[in-house]
Parts: structure tokens; sequence; C-alpha cells
């Protein structure tokens, strides 16, 4: 009875319709839209709350440090709280001192700057009005006799005359009032942003593993390794972030001072502020003392030393200073730092621009240990988004070999050539043969793809199969990362081939080895990389297409001085029919030659890899053991002639 009652719900499961592909995609932007309304109307309560997690992950080191010499959880964090609160406030009064300073002599920079910008318009735009003017006068008609027209009373509809309506001046209360209520709210906003800053450095940990549960509770040990390294990197990025933007307004305040430009300790305030806005802030934060110092100084000599302070430090800063602190990149990319930069201005006005960099890191660096946030690591961070073999099949695809050779060049710094062949162009030749299989990869491009493919070999004919040795860390981004790079160090290296003198006349010619596409386009290609690897480890070879072994072709094959064949085949699944007949052509047209099969595709099923073995004693599946096996058969064709000898 139960089964009777199981059957129809089961089918009525099975015809129910497939979940439509839009349905994800609307949910996905339903959900984008209500996180972006949602941040635009709550920012008065967000923005603290941000401004407190950004300056917890700046204190939690001084506090984690106040930890370790015996001090209490809460009086470390009080503590640390007090000397930002402390920081804050005399930052405050600084800036406060130094705008009483400015106003007291605005008077007299207005009428500097009055002069300055009347002498250039004399100089140039007034010359060109004189001009004009003498050039209108030739042109215009006499003027009208000067009583033509008669004067007309004030006050009429013609000529209505003009009232002003002047405002009382405000009363001391509203003063105050004004006052206060421009006080309260920054003061109101710093005293809530302390306020969470405490609770958030006094439950960090419990913070953290609500975060775990909520992203990685499946995986305690990962999840915890992540948000630990998460919040270092974000804290030391951070603290480096803000010591390089003090020093920059330390410099800038100095050398203000020394110029001679009034209140360089706001100004030097104000560059190490604006430096957090990304590419413009130091230029937006120029222009008030360009505009000083030309109010100073009659001359313009104040006002080229004020340019030159700015623009000779910033790229001192950004291409020296920060590469050397940060690494060679902070994790962003420099399109995402400038889109960050206008949707969180858009969202949250001026505060979002100089929060749009510290935001869109944490967004970044949880995108790289949160799994459903990956998005978020592709979308604004600065790793590819496609893999190497990836990356050099669609470059293939798109017809851009020259991307495809610097790609190459890159991963050749760290990389031998053999290991390159094997793991990123096979691999991408790999993607092709599956695309092939499922009949989207036509003829003509195939054919497309092999030209560019053997365009890169030749290209990378200068490169030796040797592995490089390490370079400096200041010679630009590695390729692989350490432990990769480790591996790389302990390859064995291909044993040498013997002496020319050693070996038997069939392996003295031009080109002993033979190296043979099997069926398609795509087995050239893999051909080409192993003729080039095999030539640079002392035996010659040469690539025969696969439209040179048809059965129409192969009489037009020259054997002479061919001692070793290689099969290059990148689909070996299913029946080797095909590769056995290839296999007994080349037998009959070379019946003296060894063969080597190399079967590059990854998925070989075991049953026909055994049989393509047993049809040539010798299969090989990378390019680097086909070589060795070919050094090997080279060795063992000198000792069967030096026995028979």
């Amino acid at each position: 009875m139960s089964d009777q009652i199981a059957t129809p719900s089961s089918s009525r499961a099975q015809v129910l319709p497939p979940e439509l592909p839009g349905v994800s995609s609307l949910l996905t932007l339903t959900v984008s839209v209500v996180v972006i309304a949602a941040l635009y109307l709550a920012r008065e309560v967000l923005i603290p709350v941000t401004l407190a997690g950004l300056l917890s992950f700046v204190l939690a080191p001084l506090a984690s440090l106040l930890r370790r010499i015996h001090v209490p959880r809460v009086p470390s964090v009080l503590l640390a709280i007090i000397t930002a609160l402390a920081l804050i406030l005399s930052l405050g009064m600084v800036i406060e001192q130094q705008i009483a300073d400015l106003a007291v002599g605005l008077p007299q920079y207005e009428t500097t700057i009055e002069a300055k910008v009347d002498t250039l318009r004399r100089t140039t735009l007034g010359r060109l009005e004189e001009l004009m003017t003498q050039l209108g006068g030739r042109f215009d008609p006499a003027p009208a006799h000067p009583h033509a027209r008669s004067a007309r009373p004030a006050g009429t509809a013609q000529n209505p005359m003009t009232v002003q309506v002047e405002t009382p001046p405000p009363t001391a209360l509203q003063l105050v009032q004004s006052v206060l209520i421009q006080l309260l709210s920054p003061l109101g906003t710093l005293v809530l942003v302390l306020i969470v800053s405490v609770f958030i450095l006094l439950q960090k940990e419990d913070l953290r593993d609500r975060l775990i549960r909520l992203f990685g509770s499946t995986d305690l040990h990962r999840t915890t390794l992540a948000m630990n390294d998460a919040g270092r990197r974000l804290s030391k990025y951070f603290l480096t972030q803000l010591a390089i933007n003090a020093t920059f307004g330390c410099i800038i305040g100095t050398g203000l001072f020394f110029i001679g430009v009034p209140s360089p300790v706001l100004w030097g305030l104000v560059a190490m502020l604006a430096r957090f806005v990304p590419y413009a802030g130091t230029f937006i934060a120029a222009a008030v003392p360009l505009l000083l110092a030309a109010g100073v100084d009659p001359s313009w000599g104040t006002t080229f030393w004020t340019m030159a302070l700015y623009f000779v430090t910033e790229p001192v800063m950004g291409q020296v200073i920060e590469p050397f602190a940060y690494g060679h990149s902070t994790g962003l990319s420099p399109v995402s730092v400038v889109i960050a930069a206008i949707f969180w201005t858009w969202i949250w006005g001026p505060i979002g621009l100089l929060l749009a960099t510290p935001l869109t890191l944490c967004l970044v660096v949880l995108g790289r240990h949160v799994k459903r946030l990956e998005f978020l690591d592709v979308l604004l961070g600065d790793r590819p988004a496609l893999t190497p073999i990836e990356s050099l099949y669609q470059r293939m695809l798109a017809g851009d070999p020259d991307e495809a050779a610097a790609q190459a060049e890159a991963l050749l710094r760290d990389l031998p050539l053999s290991l390159y062949y094997d793991d990123v162009a096979l691999r991408s030749l790999q993607l092709a043969a599956t695309d092939v299989a499922r009949g989207v990869l036509a003829r003509e491009r195939q054919v497309l793809m092999r030209d560019a493919l053997i365009g890169l070999v030749e290209d990378l004919d200068s490169h030796e199969d040797v592995v490089p040795p390490p370079h400096r860390a200041d010679d630009g981004p590695a390729a692989l990362p350490m432990a990769e790079r480790s591996t790389v160090s302990r390859l064995q290296p291909v044993r040498l081939p013997p002496d020319a003198g050693a070996l038997p006349p069939l392996w003295r010619g031009a080109g002993p080895v033979l190296c043979v596409g099997g069926r398609s386009p795509l087995d050239d290609a893999a051909a080409a990389m192993l003729a080039q690897l095999l030539t640079k480890h002392g035996l010659p070879a040469r690539l025969v297409p696969h439209d040179a072994v048809t059965r129409a072709a192969i009489a037009t094959l020259d054997p002479a001085g061919v001692a070793l064949v290689v099969i290059s085949y990148m689909e070996a699944t299913g029946s080797p029919a095909h590769l056995r007949t290839l296999l007994r052509r080349l037998q009959q047209r070379l019946p003296a030659a060894g063969f080597v099969l190399g079967l590059w595709a990854g998925d070989t099923p075991p049953e026909p890899g055994r049989e393509l073995h047993a049809l040539t004693g010798a299969t090989a599946r990378s390019l680097r053991d086909c070589v060795a096996l070919c050094v090997d058969a080279a060795h063992a064709a000198c000792l069967q002639s030096a026995a028979a000898g």
C-alpha cells in the first residue's frame, strides 16, 4: 500500500519542470538591489559601524601587544581606545589652530592672488580683448544722436525700482545653537565609533566564531586558519597604509614649512587623509596649498616649489615605498579601485570616497576565504580570472599568440620549458580535444590553433629546458608560489644523450627522430613541442604533420635516416583502431625504426592504454617522460651497436 502511494508522488517529482536559468539571475539581481538600497538608506548607522570596524583592525595589534605584557583584556582595550581618542582630539585641536592662523592672513593672500590674476589677464586675455575691440570698431555703425532717446523716470514699467530685503543679524542664542548643531553631529559619530570599537575588540573571538558558523562550520580547521589569516592581513594592510600616509603627510607638512606656505601642519594632515582616496587624492589635496603659495609670494617661485614637492613626493611614495611595504600588489585590480571609489562615493558621499579602498580590500579578502563570496575576488581582486591553462586556450581561440607568448615568458621565469609544455600547453590542448569530442571546435579552428601554437613554440626556441635560477624579489611578481617553485627545483634532469661518435649510423642523420602527429591538427602542435625538446636535449628531430602519414600520402614520406618514430596522440579514448592502422602503415614504410607512443590525453582509459602500449612497447604520458624514453632508446642503440661490433 505504501508503494502504491509513493509511486505517484515520485512520478510527479520527475515531471516537475527544472529551474529556469533566469530565476537564479533574477534572484541575484534582486538581492543586489536590496543590498545597495540598504547601504544607502541605512548609511547613518552603517558609516559609524564601518569606521568602528576599520578602527578595530588598526587598534587590534596595540591591544594584543598590551595583552602580551599581561595587561587584562578590558584595560588593554580601553587603553587602546583612549590612545586613539587622544590622538584624534590632538589632531582636531591642531587643525582648529591652523585654520584660525590661516584666517588672519586671508585678506592679504586674496589681494596678492587678485594682482596676479589681473597681471595674467592683462598680458593674455586683455590684449586679445583690446584687439577684438579695435577690430569691432571698424565695422560698427555710427552711434546714434545722444538726444535721440528721452530719459524715462525711475520707477515706471520700463524702468522698475530695485527692492532689497535684508535679513536681521542672528542673535547670540541662534549663533550658539548653530555652532552646537555643527559640533554635536561629528562628536556623536565619534562617540558611537569608539563605543562600537570597544565592543568589537572585546568580543573579537566571539565575532570570529559567529562568522565561522555562518560561512564555514563544516571545516572548522580550514575556516579558522582563513579567518585568522584574513584578520592579520587586514590589520597589517591598514597599519601599513596609515603609516605610509602619515609619513607622506609629514613630508608634505615639513616641505611646505620650509617653502613658506601658511599652515603647513594643516595641509600635511589634509594630504595624509586625502591619500586614502586612490590615484587622485594627492592632487586634490595640492589644490589649496598651490593657491596659497600663489598668494604668499608676489613672484611664482613659491608656487613652483610647492608643485614640485607634491609631484615628486607622490611618485616616490607610490612607486618605491608602497611596493616595498605592501609587496608587488595590494590585492586589488586598478579598475576595481576606481569603480569602488565611484560606487562608495555615490552611496556614502565623501566619507565613502575615503573608505572605498579599505572596504573593497575587505570584500576581496572575504571572497578569497569564503566560498560563497568567491565572486568578489574574481570581480575585484588582482588575481587572474583564468588559470594559465585556460588563458592559453582562450588566447589560441581568440587568435592572439602575442598575449600567449607574453604569458609563457612570465611562466618560464620559474618553469623549465618541458614543464611549461606539459603543465600548460598540453593541458590547453586537452581542453581543445574535449571541445572536439563535444563537436564545438570546428576543423578550421583546430588548424588555426595548431598554427598559433607552432608559432609559440618557435618564439620560445631561445629558452633552454633547464630549471631557471631564482630571480630577485624586485624583478617582478613571481609566476609560481614558493611551494611549486621548490617542487620544480627537485625535478630530476633528463639523462644526457650518448656522444655522436658512439651512436650507430642510423642515429647520426640530420633528423633521426621523427615526431608524427597522430590524427588531428592538435596532435601536430604536441609533436612540434616534442621535436623542439628533443633537439634541445641533443637528439635532432623533425616534425611530420598528420596529413603526411595518411594512406594517400605515406608513400611520399622519406624513410632515410629515421631511427625512432614518436606518435603524438591527443585523443586516445575508445578503440585504438586508428592508431593500430597508423602504426602498421608506418612500420611498413620505416621497417628499421623503433616506435614510441605519446598519449597526451589526461583521461585515457586503462584498457586502451595497455593495448596501445603492447603495440609499440614504449608509451609516454608527458613530454618530459617521452624525451627520457627517446634518450634511453639512443643509449640502448649504442649498446646494441657496441655488442654487435
